[in-house]
């Protein structure tokens, strides 16, 4: 039976990882979710409150680095909130649309979309700011992914 639970543990792991490529799965709440299920499955002894500020505070670092990031990339070319919420959008609706290359196309395309439309910026600029999305989605999966590999690694070591 132990098998099953550590089945389970690591299948949540797994599909917090998929949520790098799929935004719309709360990746870091499934790892979370993972290391609730030990807890319950298991023992929550290992978790002492220190753990858990650390995890937490790993949690908020994924949430800023990901709204930080899109931010960035977006502003460094020159785009606006409008550009950002568009990158925004059309990250979360990207990969449905076309899969596999929809996480890179849409945040560009959302970002591009949104700097046309909104604020009238010519192509060549909007272009750029489409660019700077995919920059920072690219830079904020990155980031997120090793935020994630530490929180796991400081889980197996506190078990």
């Amino acid at each position: 039976m132990e098998w099953i639970y550590w089945l389970i543990i690591w299948a949540l792991f797994i599909i917090g990882f998929v949520g790098l490529i799929f935004p719309i799965i709360p990746g870091v709440l499934c790892i979370l979710a993972g290391m609730l299920a030990y807890g319950l499955f298991f023992s929550f002894d290992p978790f002492n409150w220190l753990f858990w500020i650390v995890q937490g505070m790993f949690v908020l670092l994924l949430f800023g680095a990901d709204y930080l990031a899109n931010l960035l990339g977006v502003k460094k070319y020159g785009g606006s909130k409008a550009g950002v919420w568009g990158s925004t959008i059309g990250l979360l609706v990207g990969p449905f649309i076309i899969p596999g290359f929809g996480i890179i196309i849409g945040p560009f395309a959302g970002a591009f979309i949104a700097e046309l439309l909104i604020h009238r910026k010519p192509i060549k600029t909007a272009a750029a700011i489409g660019f700077g999305s995919v920059v920072g989605f690219v830079g904020s999966t990155i980031t997120k992914f090793i935020i994630q590999v530490i929180m796991i690694i400081y889980f197996l070591v506190s078990i």
